[in-house]
């Protein structure tokens, strides 16, 4: 029984063991089943958190990543897995991805390695969930369009070691938080708009190799600490608004190899300390604001390549250490205030190949160890107070591309041999006490581009001491003691743009060959004996805007061809032997704001086409044998400021017309037979009593000449009315039919499409008066509130009209435009005021400047216009004060607004419409900066009958060049002057030759980073508007955008001009971040892709 007991209890403990085994198998079972699970839905998370990811972006990304759908992520495009299959690197730059981060589940990559999402358009901030990456190593979200501030949870990546950040639009400060990150070795931040202080924290990053802050907004000082970044290899600021003194901590890191401060505010002293860094090949700290001198120690720097100070307000003597650099290859110290001498050392600095000194108080010789400088490409020592001689071992230099001495005190010879290499480009050495010959080596050196050698006592002749320059642009021999004569081999240099000779012993004839030079804009040859006729080939130079002959002893006629010099800006011919009469083809010539034909043998009439030289400023007649009556066309010089007709045989009255002369200041008419009274003319009321001496009988309020008798005052009243009646009551009465048709067609058009709007009022009264008006804008109170057109409220003068600023009884303030007197027939003005109607009819745009009406009247035609209280662009320009306000962000507003609206006019008008006329005066500004294009005086339909015309009217100065041998005026001739607006806009003045150079550089297509030719050296940010601080961030990217498209739009094939359309559309584009300095880019770089590569 027992047995049986014990048996039975054994089986039962059998049965008991296997059931709790068997529960025990199947929960590990059931945990490693679980954890199974677990692992696959981990993973499951990855390729899921990719696709929401991949939804939240746009149509064109989710074409991009089409290979993301259905299993096996770890195939997808751009993504790497570990052996785990878990996704290990994302890398998608340059998919051209636009969309945002926050749809991007950082939690659901716990074993990301690598972020690579550069060169996108991704948007929004950076999710601070970046920070539970815990195992990320590379970070790269550059180069996107990433704003608001970087998460101070970007302090958790304690793996991380390469962290880019840069060409985004991130704000805010640098997180202290990123100390933490002690294994970082690259920190490029740069190209942002980052503000506040460098955080202390920076110093903890020990590891640091590359540390890139430029192009921000940061200010505050340096922190000390940035000594402690012993492995720091490269330490780039520049760009932003750092203050104080650079620390003396900076000596500690000895392993630095480049270092760029330039562009700050760093003031006090460059440390002494920073001679410790003998491992830097490149420092720059130019523009900034130190105190005192450079530092002896600079000379321990014994690895420096590229030395660069300039503009830094650096003072005292350039210390002889410097010459301990025998690597240096670049050495900038201009536009500071050093003075003393040069110091010998730098001719041991024999791997140098550019010398800038320029622009400081340098004193002393020219040291002749320079000379040992085989391989100096550039030595620029202009603008100092440099005397003596110049060494004879500067013969030795036969790499020189650039040689300027100009405005020194230097004294003896040139250097014979100064072109002896054969590349010489730029020599300057004007304003000077140089004596002897002209170089010999010139004669052959056919490199030249540019040569100054004016104001000196230089002896030669010229016809044996120079030779044919095919790249030669500019040429200035004035002021010195050369003899010769003119020889034809300058009609062969094709490219010269400006030929001066003046002041000399020249003599001889001109030689025809000169008209083959057909880029010449100014010759100058005055103050010389030159004699014969003047050649008619001269009527070859179709771009000539500036011809001076004056004071030599020319003889004959003025030739008729030298009608064709449509661009001509100023001629004088004064004091030569030139008889015949004023040729009547000068009105050809409608660019003319100097003519200047005095002292000669001049005969006969002054022709009244005189009167057609609508932008004449000076004219000067004087001491000729001109005879009969002032015709009254020469009170049409609205723009006349100096008028000079003394010393002739001129008698009758004064025309009437020279009452409305309002820009007239200074007026001589003395030693003629004129008589009656004087002209009701400031001009003549503020003259002296010498103006009008020895005269037949003029009288009026001058000291010294009799009052006008009240009967002879009415009866030259009478007469000028009745001659007024005769003269303007015909051209009126076809002027009211014209304008009246016109604007009945507009109105019925305008009742056909707007049959909402109210109907225009048509008012008459027994002045034959109409109006034109949507806004119950009346002419007598136009006439009232302007005091029957003042002077004083006169706001501006244009080629058509007089522009008044008038307060209407209602409060409201308008512009209003009168047009200046009909001439006899009066076609000239009525073509140009039915333009400007039916110009202003047909457009409405926001930057085009909105009109109310328009209003003939027999003794005026008047447009009446909105009133912008900003004025016009050029005369923001030109004050100071204002042009100081007119920021780069505004000026560049106002340019693309300016495109906006030439683009409607040529695009979107139909027929599309040429303005003609565009320029700095014609563009007027809000309050809000808001630009508005103006004066429609030119405006042209272009129909397709009607492309040619032989009465251009433009500005000088905007036109395109086609137009001197051409009258075809087409959407190009706009294009054209845009770009000169758009420069003078970003220059702050107009461009001048600048015009020419830059149409030179894109028409050639061969400027390169390499380039040599001055001009494309030239730094970008020297041609802006030097009273506004250098752009930066992204409008500085703006800045060089806009000046490639002005550039482009001065294409001298007016078929190469972009469209106005095109010019619009890139203004609206955003501009990629600038990776090359700006302070850095050339002219010629502006044209060559390879040299925005780091």
């Amino acid at each position: 029984m027992l047995f049986f007991i014990n048996k039975l209890a054994f089986s039962s403990f059998k049965v008991f063991f296997f059931s709790l085994l068997l529960v025990s198998s199947f929960h590990v079972f059931d945990s490693v089943s679980g954890t199974f699970r677990e692992e696959a839905s981990t993973r499951q998370k990855e390729p899921n958190a990719l696709l929401k990811w991949k939804a939240s972006l746009d149509n064109q990304s989710q074409s991009s990543l089409s290979s993301w759908d259905g299993n096996g992520h770890c195939n997808w495009t751009g993504i790497i897995c570990d052996k785990s299959r878990r996704v290990h690197q994302l890398n998608l730059s340059r998919f051209g991805l636009k969309g945002i981060l926050h749809g991007f589940s950082f939690s659901s990559f716990p074993k990301l390695n690598v972020i690579d999402l550069s060169s996108n358009y991704l948007r929004g901030t950076i999710p601070s969930g970046v920070g539970n990456l815990s195992r990320l190593t590379y970070l790269d979200l550059s180069s996107n369009n990433l704003s608001g501030y970087i998460p101070f949870e970007i302090g958790k990546l304690r793996s991380i070691s390469e962290l880019y950040l840069e060409s985004n639009i991130l704000t805010g400060s640098i997180p202290p938080s990123i100390g933490n990150l002690t294994d970082l070795s690259f920190l490029y931040l740069h190209k942002n708009k980052l503000s506040g202080s460098i955080p202390q924290q920076i110093g903890m990053l020990k590891s640091l190799y590359k540390l890139a802050l430029s192009d921000n907004n940061l200010v505050g000082s340096l922190p000390p600490s940035i000594g402690n970044l012993s492995n720091l290899s490269v330490l780039r600021l520049y760009n932003n608004k750092i203050l104080g003194s650079i620390p003396k901590e900076i000596g500690m890191l000895g392993s630095l190899e480049g270092i760029n401060l330039s562009n700050n505010s760093l003031s006090g002293e460059i440390p002494a300390s920073i001679g410790n860094l003998t491992k830097v090949n490149s420092l720059y700290l130019s523009a900034n604001n130190f105190h005192g001198s450079i530092p002896q120690e600079i000379g321990k720097m014994r690895s420096l390549i590229d030395l660069e100070l300039a503009n830094a307000n650096l003072s005292g003597l350039i210390p002889a250490s410097i010459g301990n650099l025998k690597n240096l290859s670049y050495l900038y110290l201009h536009l500071n205030a050093l003075s003393g001498f040069i110091p010998s050392s730098i001719g041991n600095l024999t791997n140098l190949i550019d010398l800038f000194l320029h622009c400081n108080k340098l004193q002393g010789s020219i040291p002749w160890e320079l000379g040992k400088l085989e391989s100096l490409h550039q030595l620029i020592l202009f603008n100092n107070s440099l005397s003596g001689f110049i060494p004879e071992e500067m013969n030795n230099l036969t790499s020189l591309v650039a040689f300027e001495v100009s405005e020194n005190y230097l004294i003896g010879h040139l250097p014979q041999q100064v072109c002896l290499g054969g590349v010489l480009e730029s020599f300057t050495a004007h304003d000077n006490y140089f004596t002897g010959p002209i170089p010999k080596s010139l004669k052959n050196c056919t490199s030249l581009y540019r040569v100054r050698l004016d104001h000196n006592q230089l002896i030669g002749n010229v016809s044996e001491d120079f030779g044919i320059y095919p790249n030669l642009n500019y040429l200035d021999l004035s002021g010195n003691k050369l003899i010769g004569e003119l020889s034809s081999k300058w009609g062969q240099c094709h490219n010269l743009t400006s030929l001066r000779i003046s002041n000399n012993n020249l003599s001889g004839e001109l030689p025809s060959e000169l008209g083959k030079a057909t880029q010449l804009r100014v010759c100058d040859l005055s103050l010389n004996h030159l004699t014969g006729g003047i050649p008619k080939a001269l009527g070859e130079l179709k771009l000539l805007f500036n011809l001076m002959l004056n004071d030599n002893h020319l003889s004959g006629s003025i030739p008729s061809e030298m009608g064709m010099l449509s661009s001509l800006v100023h001629l004088n011919l004064a004091a030569n032997n030139l008889n015949g009469s004023i040729p009547i083809w000068l009105r050809q010539c409608e660019n003319l704001l100097e003519l200047n034909l005095s002292v000669n043998r001049l005969s006969g009439g002054i022709p009244s086409e005189v009167g057609s030289l609508s932008f004449l400023q000076i004219l000067d007649l004087s001491q000729n044998f001109l005879i009969g009556k002032i015709p009254k066309e020469v009170g049409n010089l609205k723009s006349l400021e100096k008028l000079n007709l003394s010393h002739n045989k001129l008698f009758g009255f004064f025309p009437s017309t020279f009452d409305d002369m309002l820009s007239l200041t200074s007026v001589d008419v003395s030693g003629n037979q004129l008589e009656g009274p004087l002209p009701d003319n400031k001009a003549f009321r503020e003259a002296s009593f010498e103006a009008f001496r020895n005269n037949k009988g003029l009288c009026g309020n001058i000291t010294g000449l009799e009052v006008c008798s009240s009967k002879l005052s009415s009866n030259v009243d009478r007469k000028k009315n009745s001659k007024i009646v005769i003269a303007t009551v015909a051209p009126i009465l076809f002027t009211l039919l014209l304008v009246f048709v016109v604007f009945w067609i507009l109105s019925s058009s305008k009742r056909r499409e707007r049959n909402t709007e109210n109907t225009p009022r048509v008012v008459a009264s027994d002045s034959l008066f109409e109006i034109c008006n949507y806004d119950d804008k009346m002419y007598e109170n136009i006439v009232e509130a302007t005091e029957e057109f003042d002077s004083k409220y006169c706001i501006g003068v244009g080629g058509y009209g007089t522009v008044y600023r008038a307060e209407l009884s209602d409060g409201q303030i308008v512009a209003v435009k009168k047009f200046h007197p009909l001439p006899e027939g009066g076609v000239g003005d009525q073509k140009a005021f039915n333009s400007e109607i039916r110009a202003l009819t047909e457009i409405r745009h926001r930057n085009i400047l909105k009109h109310y009406g328009f209003c003939s009247h027999p003794q005026h035609l008047i447009l009446v216009y909105e009133f912008l209280e900003g004025g016009s662009l050029e005369k923001i320009l030109r004050i100071d004060e204002q042009a100081m306000e007119f920021d780069w962000i505004k000026r560049v507003n106002v340019v693309k607004g300016m495109a906006n609206a030439v683009a409607y006019m040529h695009h979107d008008c139909s027929p599309p419409m040429v303005h003609r006329d565009i320029s700095s005066k014609n563009i007027l500004l809000d309050s809000e900066y808001e630009a508005h294009v103006a004066d429609f005086g030119a405006a042209r339909l272009l129909k397709p009958d009607s492309s040619n015309w032989t009465s251009f009217k433009g500005t000088f100065g905007y036109t395109a060049p086609e137009l001197a041998y051409t009258m075809q005026v087409n959407e190009k001739c706009d294009v054209f002057s845009f770009g000169v607006v758009t420069l003078e806009t970003l220059m702050g003045r107009h461009p001048g030759d600048i015009i020419s150079f830059l149409s030179s550089s894109v028409s050639s297509l061969t400027p390169s980073c390499s380039s040599s030719a001055p001009f494309n050296q030239l730094l970008l940010k020297a041609l802006l508007d030097q009273r506004l601080p250098s752009p930066r961030e992204q409008i500085a990217a703006e800045v060089v955008s806009v000046v490639k498209l002005a550039s482009l739009c001065l294409h001298a094939t007016p078929q190469s001009r972009p469209s106005m359309e095109q010019v619009s559309q890139e203004l609206s584009t955003q501009n990629p971040p600038l990776v090359k300095q700006f302070h850095t880019i050339t002219i010629g770089q502006l044209f060559d892709s390879s040299c925005y590569t780091s």
